[in-house]
């Protein structure tokens, strides 16, 4: 059977856990849903209990499959969505729900902080701008706003931790999450004592810090009776799922840049020091000694999902793609703004609204369709223009998520960017990363480069068109005016 490694990935709707061979060839796969509670405005919360119950499940299946065996599995890597605010006592019990990186509730405690003498001191030291969608905040907020479950907190877990702690019994902070944090040292990879007591917080409210791909610890009794793993498997700290999905997708090099096209949308550009803008946001690669600069919006496959849902009357994806391939580039003057639950880089407005721009009588559904997929690739664009700002070029783009399975989507980022876009072969990159740092952290692969040379390839190649970038330009203008100028509705 060979030696195998499991990969998890704790998404928004849904966790997937897969077992890949040292190929990096999916010998099983198991998607679990789970749901996104919106008590109050502004508010996104989820039970960390029930993407444990969904692991479990989704374990238990890929175990089932005939190719697959617990003792051949070599190592375990968890991923996880970003800015969770995991409350735990010492016992590891969760004291409430968590709010996720949708949540805006931080957002009056944001505006506090900003104003404060040593708002630009945060910026130095962490990189990133105070908003409300970060971990800082919502530690804050928990601290002001439920003092009786802050008094019972342990430690505050990201969603990756959270499942290693139930996987090993050990509480961790990967260093990819670090970014969330606001008294976490971009630079030196440390948590700044004397900002987290500015903040009125303590580095003891946050675990230890450990390298991605470093051993945090292995299954026990418990998390084996109810996963069917075998006691003693290594868990490695695992990172975050924007980060371990660059990885998957090839990118653990400088220069290499990935774009990704999941429920959200965004891109992430490999360096080797810390160039941040406070547009954008920035974090440690999972791969060591790289940085990633990342733009991350909220408009990706999720547009036309929910297009295909409201308006798309049964059709699947490919009809609808068909319908937007027979309208010329740039809709014939139909726009889409893909802000359809606020928008985060690098316009930061958790008040932005989708918008359509354009419409008249002789405009059709393909039209629609065709500025959905156009807003998306607009909206990539932006972020990509933003980080020109900061110093960092994007070279040649990796794509990865269900968009890259669309080559018309994937050709109008191409002539909207005006970047070659590569696609490589998994479907399943996320999960994959995550396997990948469990697979060099316990010796399986002796370093990235054999890692990512032996499992990942490249199955098509899309250049840009020229006269069709340069129609993109011109909408790209009109794009921005209308962007800037919606502010004020919003």
């Amino acid at each position: 059977m060979g030696k195998l490694l499991l990969g998890i990935d704790i998404g928004t709707s849904a966790c997937k856990v897969a077992v890949f061979d040292e190929d990096g060839r999916v010998l099983a796969q198991a998607n679990k849903e789970y749901r996104v509670y919106y008590p109050k405005s502004g508010w996104a919360e989820q039970d960390p209990e029930e993407w444990w119950n969904a692991i479990c499940a989704g374990i238990k299946d890929v175990l089932a499959e005939k190719e697959v065996s617990a003792d051949a599995i070599c190592g375990i890597g968890v991923d996880g969505q970003s800015w969770s605010a995991i409350p735990v006592d010492r016992e590891g019990r969760v004291l409430c729900r968590t709010p996720i990186w949708m949540d805006t509730r931080a957002r009056d405690i944001c505006g506090r902080v900003k104003k404060e003498t040593f708002a630009e001191e945060i910026f130095e030291i962490a990189g990133n701008d105070f908003l409300p969608s970060y971990t800082t905040p919502k530690m804050l907020w928990f601290r002001e706003e439920m003092p009786e479950v802050f008094g019972k907190v342990y430690k505050f877990l990201q969603s990756n931790s959270y499942i290693v702690y139930k996987l090993t019994d050990r509480m961790s902070q990967d260093c990819s999450q670090g970014y969330g944090i606001h008294f976490f040292d971009m630079n030196k990879l440390a948590y700044d004592e004397d900002l987290a007591n500015k903040l009125g917080l303590s580095q003891e409210l946050v675990p230890e810090l450990y390298a991605c791909d470093a051993v945090a610890g292995e299954v026990t009794e418990e998390a084996a009776r109810v996963t069917g793993l075998r006691t003693g498997t290594p868990v490695v700290a695992g990172g975050l799922d924007a980060a371990c999905g660059t990885l998957g997708a090839g990118v653990y090099q400088v220069g290499q840049t990935q774009e990704q096209g999941g429920q959200a949308g965004g891109m992430s550009i490999c360096m080797d020091r810390a160039l941040a803008h406070k547009k954008l946001i920035l974090g440690t690669h999972v791969v060591p000694g790289l940085w990633l600069l990342q733009g991350g919006t909220v408009g990706g496959g999720g547009t036309l999902k929910w297009f295909r849902q409201e308006l798309g009357q049964g059709m699947d994806f490919d009809e609808l793609t068909e319908e937007a391939e027979k309208v010329p580039a740039g809709a014939e003057g139909v726009l889409f703004l893909p802000y359809m639950a606020g928008e985060r880089s690098p316009i930061w407005n958790p008040d932005a609204k989708g918008v359509f721009y354009g419409l008249s009588y002789d405009k059709t559904r393909g039209h629609m369709i065709r500025a959905v997929l156009e807003g998306v690739a607009f909206s990539l664009e932006h972020n990509l223009r933003t980080a020109k700002e900061a110093g960092a070029e994007a070279g040649v783009l990796n794509a990865m998520g269900g968009s890259a399975n669309s080559r018309l989507w994937t050709q109008i980022k191409a002539d909207v960017t005006g970047k070659t876009i590569q696609v490589p072969a998994s479907d399943t990159a996320t999960t994959l990363g995550a396997a990948l740092l469990a697979g060099v952290g316990c010796g399986v692969y002796k370093d990235y480069e054999e890692a990512v040379n032996r499992t990942i390839q490249i199955t098509r190649v899309q250049e840009p068109d020229v006269e069709r970038h340069e129609i993109y330009q011109e909408c790209m203008e009109r794009y921005l005016r209308l962007s800037e100028k919606m502010q004020e509705v919003y």
